[in-house]
């Protein structure tokens, strides 16, 4: 036998006693497989960036900033974790091609995500298997897919906490929303909020997503609400009711239309009470237009979370700090950020739920969001749980299991808890609304 059959028959041998006693005792998976506690667990984390119309940069950042700080820590439940993003663009077919994207990395789930296209990226995720959980909240299948799993009860109780908030102040409310499908429901859900305080439905403006010029919408809903200025005593609690809101939920471009907004009503003299939900209205922005001298002074606003002042946020504010590497586009005071967080908080907790060396797949993850007990976020949230019994009787959203909203209000620059309104869980006034998707 010559020397290099030799030496070959040698390797061949050594490699399968190598493979047989890798068998026997129970090798570790290749790193990137799904595996056990050698294993890299991948996960996906889309939004959009760059778009013309809402962007979402502080998702995919504080994912990533999350991604290095649990690896610190020598990961999950002996797991490394590894954090794919990818820019959602806005479109349909940007939505589709990021879960796709996320079904060739064998992503066990999708966290922490914004896209208003949700046929577009649940159904290719359904088909594999693949849980999305904590979605922003802003397409109607995050709250219909039996593989979803929001954290929060995204722009239905938004919309349904601020019809609460105007409708203890306001005498006639108009909305500004986007002209697109996940616009056309929010004028029911501000309704089913005003109706519970005994109002008349809001005047429903509609404005292009991409437009930058919002002139008629402005003097449309200065037409359609009249003027006054906020009493704060409760002598002025009977003359305010006859003073008109505007509510706008435009994302990045709810800045545009109250600029304009307020030309108008400096020309027509009035001043009515302006409103809009966290995320189109950030503590970011209160600052950028100038703070205490902010157009947004006096603001009412809803969101899901406690106020960003609140210690509560400090995990998260300590672990941006010292792990996002100076990249701006996460925000502590952003919406987007925080409910990224949030999820991965869900995925963290769920994945320390196997046993150890157990091999986790999507549909694992799936199976034991199914059927967990409840998952604690620190406070943030009530605790979160996904089964059967915990679906709620609200048309069109089954699977909000977090009804809660906090109202805010701008004041001296800051976005502050609204002095004598407590945390509302605003599940019951939309179980009594009309289907809106």
């Amino acid at each position: 036998m010559t020397d290099w059959r030799r030496a070959a028959s040698l390797s061949r041998t050594f490699l399968a006693t190598a493979v047989g006693a890798c068998l026997a005792v129970g090798c570790g998976v290749i790193p990137g497989g799904s595996g056990d506690s050698a294993g890299t667990l991948t996960v996906m984390t889309f939004a959009p960036e760059g778009t013309k119309a809402t962007n979402m940069p502080g998702m995919p950042a504080m994912a990533k900033a999350y991604e290095r700080w649990v690896n610190s820590k020598g990961g999950i439940n002996g797991h490394k974790l590894r954090v794919l993003t990818c820019n959602e663009r806005n479109t349909p077919n940007g939505a589709a091609d990021c879960a796709r994207q996320a079904i060739a990395e064998k992503a066990i789930a999708v966290v922490g995500s914004y896209s208003q296209h949700g046929r577009a990226f649940m159904a290719p995720l359904e088909a594999e298997g693949i849980p999305f959980i904590g979605g922003y909240g802003v397409s109607s299948e995050e709250f219909q897919s039996t593989l979803s799993y929001p954290v929060n009860g995204g722009q239905p109780v938004l919309l349904a906490g601020a019809g609460h908030q105007l409708g203890r102040a306001c005498g006639q409310v108009a909305i500004v929303r986007p002209d697109t499908l996940a616009g056309d429901s929010m004028p029911v859900l501000l309704n089913a909020g005003l109706k519970a305080n005994k109002m008349g439905e809001a005047s429903d403006i509609r404005a292009a997503e991409d437009t930058a010029d919002f002139s008629s919408q402005a003097s449309e809903a200065l037409a359609d609400t009249g003027g006054g200025s906020a009493g704060t005593s409760a002598k002025d609690k009977e003359k305010d009711k006859a003073k008109g809101c505007v509510t706008a939920v435009l994302g990045e471009r709810t800045e545009t239309f109250f600029d304009a907004f307020r030309r108008a009503a400096d020309d027509k003299q009035r001043k009515p009470q302006i409103s809009s939900v966290l995320g189109s209205v950030s503590q970011a922005l209160v600052n950028r237009t100038g703070g205490k001298e902010s157009p947004f002074e006096g603001s009412y606003l809803t969101s899901w979370y406690p106020v960003a002042s609140d210690p509560l946020w400090e995990p998260m504010r300590k672990v941006i700090s010292e792990h996002s590497f100076g990249d701006d586009g996460v925000d502590p005071d952003d919406s987007g950020a925080q409910t990224t967080w949030i999820a991965y908080t869900v995925l963290n907790e769920v994945v320390k739920r196997f046993e150890k060396g157990e091999d986790i797949t999507a549909r694992k993850v799936a199976r034991m969001l199914n059927q967990s007990e409840k998952i604690a976020t620190g406070g943030l949230t009530p605790d979160l749980s996904w089964r059967y019994q915990d679906m709620r009787a609200v048309a069109g959203f089954p699977r909000i299991v977090n009804g809660q909203v906090t109202f805010q209000i701008v004041q001296a620059g800051r976005l502050v808890a609204q002095p004598g309104e407590e945390s509302m869980d605003m599940t019951p006034t939309l179980e009594q609304a009309p289907r809106a998707a």
